[in-house]
């Protein structure tokens, strides 16, 4: 027994200084040929007693305290681990044993540079020799990590594509399904005049879900690609905020709601911006704010200027308010995604694409501005647009109106951010405002004024009030002020319709909301102008009567339904028209024809022969000065800015998007003829 304890003893003690000597070696390995060499392990014993080494070094690393410092000061932390493991003895038996072969990557920091380098530790021969190398693999490991990052790339955008499909799939089959649904209703009960008409208003509605659903993917799909720019150009913020008005006040009449618009310290009224794009980001969010509040619900549009850091801008924040539905939590965070809309009972007969926010979220990132999205369910939503917009060169200074210098004003408005910032008008013009939230204390403050004679020489009166409507508040105020006074009314809404009444009442003009300094001045200086400032001529969604009787047209289109459309449309507005079916086709009957055959030529664009764009610059270069300027309006499926753009490039007079409807050629042939009698 001792005899066997002192060979196990002797044994164990050999092993013990095979261990020095190998991490010794494996010191020279790491310090001496860490780039790319490699190095012979002293022979180790393949029958030692693996167990009774590592009891001996409890636990530790079985190597020099040198080497652990090394990787302590020169590892990669996460790699730290893997290299131990490397270098353990469990390991380096199961090589010497030729149970196997150990290779790997780590990553270096020595030096304070990070390079990965591979290692590889195998049986070099049957003398039991190891061969430990050390390599920089950084460009290896680096054209994994691309191919790595490109095929996760791949399956996402493959993900994102295939939700795309679905999604269009979805939205595209909707309103289509109603369109033949209703179609085929109609062609089934085509005695009933009555129901055939409510088949062809749904018909109506889903054809325009559909055009708007084809029209947010490929307008999408253009950001996406780059493909679109910004037009930017002098913009006056007073008719983009009018015109928004008069497009949205026709839904938002047809819901019941109540509609507020307000602007706050606008200063300068003038900037350099792309309107259009502009606009599309307004509407989508107005568009959104109606749809999913609830008939009687408020739409608060409010637009507030704030210095701007940058030489030459300003800073325009437009938010949009409203105490609708509201959104989750959840789908707050995905709202500016694509194809993403709030998955609740609530919202799931509201149609959508799932593209609008997507859509405006690009604009204004391309804009250089910041979109904020704020909601709660059952609370509503409110959207905050934040651009940094050029100041254009035409700015001038607000002069004070010498007949009113001085003079007091009173303003009546429930809202009181309105009475505030008219009020800042005043003073910036030099006249001594005050203001009240209510019609009947008003009427008190008339009388009073009256009676100290200090009397106000301009009332400005909101339409809708609470205790008082704007009307009778005028009425009353009337009794005891001059019919000279000028009474201003203010109203967010078409005033066509009580216009007579408030005249009667006493109401010197109208002017529509949000009333900028531009406007405040013009209404002042002649108060009793007929038409007020932007005044709508005609409600909005009203349909105008076509009338172009007696004007012989020239309709280009290879398409023979579209021929045919477009040929009815046309001759239903009493205007002659002839057909030409392609480009060249057009050139050839204008050339022929006499120089007073036609009024007007409406140009498709795409055609097999000869396309829109050649067929206009051949006209253009006719001997015949008459023909050669007659009118040419483009008719087609090109929708965007830059196919506009081209259109007039080529010669043309104007632009119309398929498919067309009457208030479209109405509104360019009095664009044509109009600058034609000019």
């Amino acid at each position: 027994m001792v005899r066997e304890q002192k060979q196990k003893d002797k044994a164990l003690a050999e092993q013990i200084s095979i261990i020095d000597t190998l991490a010794r070696n494996f010191k020279n390995v790491f310090v001496a040929n860490l780039n790319s060499g490699t190095a012979r392990v002293v022979r180790l014993a393949e029958d030692y007693d693996v167990q009774a080494v590592t009891d001996v070094m409890e636990g530790e690393f079985p190597y020099d305290p040198v080497i652990k410092q090394w990787i302590q000061e020169n590892v990669h932390p996460d790699d730290r681990e893997k290299i131990a493991e490397a270098l353990s003895f469990e390991n380096l038996h199961r090589v010497f044993s030729k149970q196997s072969e150990y290779s790997g990557t780590y990553r270096s920091t020595e030096g304070g540079e990070l390079h990965h380098y591979q290692f590889d530790f195998r049986k070099a021969d049957d003398n039991g020799n190891i061969v430990a190398g050390f390599q920089i693999v950084d460009a290896i490991v680096e054209g994994q990590e691309a191919l790595a990052r490109a095929l996760a790339s791949a399956q996402q955008a493959n993900k994102a594509k295939t939700t795309f499909l679905n999604s269009m799939s979805h939205d595209i089959r909707t309103p289509m399904n109603a369109i033949v649904g209703f179609t085929a209703l109609a062609q089934a009960r085509s005695d009933d005049q009555a129901q055939v008409q409510d088949y062809l208003a749904k018909i109506s509605t889903s054809s325009m879900h559909l055009l708007s659903l084809i029209n947010d993917i490929l307008d999408m799909s253009r950001i996406e690609s780059g493909t679109v720019k910004l037009q930017e150009a002098d913009v006056h913020i007073p008719d983009l905020l009018h015109d928004l008005r008069t497009m949205i006040q026709g839904l938002v009449k047809a819901k019941n709601q109540n509609l507020f618009i307000d602007a706050q310290d606008v200063v300068h009224e003038d900037v350099v911006t792309d309107k259009l794009r502009l606009n599309q980001v307004l509407l989508n969010i107005v568009g959104n704010a109606i749809k999913f509040t609830q008939p009687g619900g408020d739409i608060i549009i409010r637009l507030i200027e704030k210095p701007c850091s940058i030489k030459g801008y300003t800073t325009y924040e437009f938010s949009v308010k409203d105490n609708g539905i509201g959104m989750s939590k959840e789908y707050l965070e995905h709202i500016f995604e694509t194809f993403t809309r709030e998955r609740s009972a609530t919202v799931s007969g509201i149609q959508g694409t799932g593209l609008g926010m997507a859509i405006t979220k690009n604009i204004v990132d391309m804009m250089n501005g910041d979109i904020r999205a704020e909601s709660e369910e059952g609370r509503g939503s409110l959207f905050t647009v934040a651009l940094n917009l050029r100041i254009a060169d035409r700015f001038v200074e607000p002069e004070p109106i010498p007949e009113m210098l001085g003079a007091r004003a009173l303003i009546v408005d429930d809202d009181m951010d309105a009475c505030r910032s008219i009020s800042k008008m005043l003073r910036d013009i030099q006249m001594r405002p005050d203001w009240t939230t209510s019609g009947k204390e008003a009427v008190v403050r008339a009388q009073d004024a009256a009676e100290v004679l200090d009397e106000y020489k301009a009332y400005i009166i909101d339409y809708l009030m609470p205790d008082m409507n704007g009307i009778e508040t005028v009425r009353r105020i009337r009794r005891v002020v001059s019919a000279e006074t000028p009474i201003i009314v203010l109203t967010a809404y078409d005033w066509t319709d009580f216009e007579d009444e408030a005249r009667q009442a006493g109401v010197t003009a109208f002017v529509s909301k949000p009333i900028f300094m531009s406007e405040l001045r013009s209404v002042l200086t002649q108060p009793t102008a007929k038409d007020g400032v932007k005044g709508p001529k005609l409600e909005a969604g009203r349909r105008r009567t076509l009338d172009y009787s007696g004007k012989r047209i020239l309709l280009v289109e290879d398409n023979e339904l579209n021929r045919e459309i477009a040929t009815a449309i046309l001759e239903e507005a009493g205007m002659t028209v002839n057909t030409a079916t392609d480009g060249d086709v057009a050139v050839a009957a204008i050339d022929k024809a006499p120089s007073d055959q036609y009024d007007l030529i409406f140009m498709d664009i795409q055609m097999p022969r000869m396309d829109g764009y050649t067929a206009t610059r051949e006209i253009r270069t006719l001997p015949d000065n008459r023909k050669a300027n007659i009118p040419i309006v483009a008719m087609t499926a090109n929708a965007f800015e830059e196919d506009r753009q081209k259109a007039y490039k080529a010669g043309m007079n104007g632009h119309i998007i398929k498919p067309i409807s009457i208030e479209a050629i109405a509104k360019v042939l009095d664009e044509v003829f109009a600058a034609k009698r000019s």
